[in-house]
């Protein structure tokens, strides 16, 4: 992708002449992928798609892209869609519906669970992009939200150029949000300049880096679209920052200093999730096994790292291979999945899919086998 908001408009532009059933065709199918089992995955993760798991009457508690998952200290699985007649949707783990509301974000796309004195809490990004009742997709400026889990806002923060941060030609739209133990939060501005901006628990601001232009080009975000911080070793928390179009995650400290890379080569990743000692991610987009390029999409799977952030499985795509230390390029194998945005993990470690633009379709649960 040469610029990910004019891909992504692109992209927008060309798919929303799909049929419903060419669509269909690249969510999930009938034969989950080659294998005659219908497992797909790899080594000690493997799973059987359930493609039924979320079904919702649409007429009632539609959805136009499933964006992101969470679960809460409860159980329940929470997500948010960009359809503002029920922005939030709220499951319980049979796949029935417990609760819906929201209806402020047109730009749905980032959701992060934030306990705080025992209380669950949201933070709700709008990334800014929304598509309109004149049937066209509209940019404006993000916001971030935080609120209780029945949606009354705790507080909004404003544009970082009120406060200085941000230069009149920078835009803010912002993709996500992480918390740290200490309530510290990182806003990832994936749509925007790709800076992370750390606040306070408050709200206060604190300090930002990444962005474009930086003296070493490693400390550099390319469609920074997810933030997440990594306690897998609680003497020393990580922050781990999507750069999208560098098919890569990039790990910083708490501060902002870079100190590494992770690559995952043709894999255009979504945020990093963490459940135990390993590491998922949705992916939205592949490179084609036949070109080595991405051609606008129209692929998409799910990716597992291990404790040492080593490709292990990837349900719906190629299996991982390592030459001399390197990952090789990885694709979409199966036409199973359509532009995997998030993932959840469940305390039985089952992965809860959410697509972004897959027509309308809800999550897809892979049940482990």
């Amino acid at each position: 992708m040469k610029n990910d908001n004019h891909s992504r408009r692109q992209f927008l532009k060309k798919t929303s002449v799909l049929t419903a059933g060419a669509v269909a065709g690249f969510n999930i199918i009938g034969k989950a992928n080659p294998n005659d089992d219908g497992i797909i995955g790899h080594g000690g993760f493997r799973y059987k798609v359930n493609k039924e798991w979320g079904n919702l009457d649409p007429a009632k508690t539609p959805v136009f892209d499933c964006h992101e998952m969470v679960q809460d200290s409860k159980g329940r699985l929470v997500m948010i869609t960009d359809e503002v007649k029920n922005n939030i949707i709220i499951y319980d783990k049979s796949g029935k519906l417990i609760d819906s509301w929201g209806t402020r974000y047109p730009g749905g796309h980032g959701l992060t669970l934030a306990p705080e004195g025992g209380e669950d809490f949201l933070f709700i990004t709008d990334c800014g992009y929304y598509y309109g009742r004149d049937n066209n997709w509209h940019a404006q400026a993000g916001s971030v939200f935080k609120t209780n889990m029945s949606g009354e806002l705790i507080f909004a923060l404003g544009h970082p150029s009120t406060i200085g941060i941000y230069k009149k030609d920078e835009k803010f739209q912002p993709t996500e949000v992480a918390v740290a133990p200490n309530g510290d939060f990182y806003v990832a501005d994936g749509y925007g300049s790709d800076y992370i901006i750390q606040y306070n628990h408050q709200g206060e601001y604190i300090r930002h880096f990444g962005g474009h232009n930086n003296a070493n080009p490693d400390h550099n975000l390319k469609n920074a679209h997810g933030v997440t911080v990594d306690l897998r070793n609680p003497a020393s928390p990580k922050l781990i920052c999507s750069s999208r179009e560098e098919n890569a995650f990039k790990i910083f400290t708490m501060d902002g200093k870079y100190l590494k890379t992770i690559k995952l080569p043709g894999l255009y990743v979504c945020r990093a999730v963490i459940h135990g000692e390993n590491l998922y991610a949705g992916v939205c987009w592949s490179n084609f096994r036949d070109t080595g390029k991405m051609n606008d999409g129209r692929s998409g799977f799910v990716t597992i790292l291990d404790k040492d952030n080593k490709c292990i499985s990837n349900p719906g795509g190629t299996k991982p291979e390592y030459k001399n230390g390197t990952l090789q390029p990885m694709f979409m194998e199966g036409n199973i999945f359509y532009h995997g945005h998030d993932v959840c993990i469940d305390e039985d470690k089952n992965i809860y899919v959410c697509q972004w633009n897959a027509d309308k379709t809800y999550p897809v649960k892979l049940e482990r086998v």
